[in-house]
């Protein structure tokens, strides 16, 4: 596609996340907005009322026909048959998270992306806030020291989602979070989650992630507390740097304290003599910007000149396969679980 041409985007599904992708697709200059596919009717009128200038197709083969990429915001269990479409037809896909609900689905919609030659994108929206490419520049400075865990919190009062369980709704957003700071997967899993508003969807869950080099990351996601949190703490050998979300003023503070095992004689068996840090906090000055733009605006880049989108196929099916992990984890009484590897995969 000549890089000067304007993309012709399509939407489909019309819900919160669709709403978004219609606006924010609408301001991008470099995008053409041409419509969207929803069966809702309501939805519909209250799209065409905000973006009068785009067409609601009634079937999938007229969107596609004009089309040169699609964003799918559908339900999560509808992801791989719309997305299946959508790559058959020769389309640039940018898919919300979760990519699937399977490993498998998710491996066979980046076999097909790469066989049509289209870029697959998948909407980990948090890797494209400052806030997070800050925290992974910082954490990865000689400064910080040697890495030792990670804690995210991400509660609230709902909104309680009909096709998928909290740990997929939110802790999908704290795993690619860690992930992208760290360089790494985790090895292992191991969970608790608990159904607690009467649905059939776990509401609450503590899960632990065991990376390699003895790094830990424990994620308490929360549909049922009435305290909206969205933070992240990376804790390191000579620094301890916050991410919170919901602070405007000051999305990152780094903390300058630390404890770290010094050469020494020791006195017992397995005991070292520690070091304690105690210095200054600081909050560096984080550029605002909007994450779901930064986002639509480096797959609109990556179709233009080819490249690989920061959250492909590939990193969102890693996603699927540490879910999967934690799924086994809950079911079976909180045991550890090996997350999967590709190989394995391949294999079955």
């Amino acid at each position: 596609m000549d890089s000067s041409q304007k993309l012709k985007i399509g939407v489909i599904g019309c819900g919160h996340w669709g709403m978004n992708y219609l606006r924010v697709f609408s301001e991008i200059r470099e995008s053409q907005l041409i419509g969207l596919l929803e069966p809702d009717a309501p939805r519909v009128a209250m799209a065409l009322e905000r973006f009068p200038a785009i067409r609601a197709y009634r079937e999938m083969g007229a969107l596609l026909a004009e089309a040169d990429a699609v964003v799918v915001a559908t339900p999560a269990a509808t992801h791989y048959a719309v997305a299946c479409q959508v790559l058959e037809a020769g389309k640039h896909l940018l898919v919300e998270k979760p990519i699937t609900l399977e490993v498998g689905e998710a491996e066979a919609l980046v076999a097909l992306a790469q066989a049509r030659k289209c870029v697959l994108m998948v909407g980990h929206t948090f890797l494209f806030n400052a806030g997070v490419t800050a925290l992974k520049h910082y954490v990865e400075s000689a400064e910080f020291g040697k890495a030792y865990y990670i804690h995210a919190t991400r509660t609230n009062l709902g909104p309680i989602r009909k096709d998928v369980n909290a740990v997929w709704d939110l802790a999908t957003h704290d795993i690619s979070i860690a992930n992208f700071v760290l360089g790494d997967e985790p090895v292992s899993v191991s969970a608790v989650g608990a159904r607690f508003l009467g649905n059939a969807r776990e509401d609450v869950a503590f899960i632990t992630l065991h990376y390699p080099n003895n790094v830990l990351c424990n994620i308490h996601v929360s549909w049922a507390d009435p305290n909206k949190v969205r933070r992240v703490t990376v804790v390191g050998s000579n620094q301890r740097i916050v991410f919170d979300d919901l602070d405007s003023l000051e999305p990152i503070r780094i903390f300058e304290k630390g404890v770290v095992p010094v050469q020494a004689e020791v006195d017992s068996f397995g005991e070292f003599k520690l070091l304690m840090r105690d210095g200054a906090i600081r909050s560096p000055k984080i550029e605002a910007s909007e994450p779901l733009k930064n986002l639509c605006a480096h797959f609109l880049k990556c179709v233009a000149l080819g490249q690989t989108p920061l959250t492909d196929g590939r990193h969102a099916v890693g996603i699927i396969r540490i879910l999967k992990a934690i799924e086994r984890s809950i079911q079976n009484g909180s045991a550890a679980e090996p997350v999967e590897s590709p190989a394995a995969s391949h294999a079955r």
